[in-house]
């Protein structure tokens, strides 16, 4: 039960990210799933690559489902969540300056590289 509830946390926070950021999947969802749910990294990609799959990467979804690394039940939970998330995060980008926009999309991207400088290190 505890990993259906990160799964949805993880789905909503992905699709406000892309509502209001505009960024794919991949940045948040992929990091979450290995850290968060212990996946191991291709079926963390695998997984992310389906909640994608109606748009795009049917081929690659496929190539990590026949090697066993895409988990349907997550990427289903995170797929629809996502779908709620992003709507929430375009209301709230609508409703905000463009300025604040800017700062808070760049507050993102500052606090994503360092943690992507750092993450790991000792």
């Amino acid at each position: 039960m505890e990993q259906n509830i990160l799964l949805v946390l993880i789905g909503l926070v992905a699709g406000v990210c892309s509502g209001v950021f505009g960024i794919g999947g991949g940045v948040l969802i992929v990091p979450a799933l290995v850290y968060l749910l212990k996946f191991p990294i291709h079926s963390a990609i695998g997984t992310s690559l389906a909640i994608l799959l109606p748009p795009i990467g049917a081929a690659a979804v496929f190539a990590y489902y026949r090697a066993g690394h895409v988990d349907i039940k997550a990427a289903v939970i995170i797929a629809a969540t996502v779908f709620v998330g992003a709507w929430l995060g375009a209301q709230i980008a609508g409703r905000l300056d463009a300025q604040i926009m800017r700062t808070l999309f760049g507050i993102f991207l500052i606090a994503l590289g360092c943690y992507s400088l750092f993450a790991g290190k000792p």
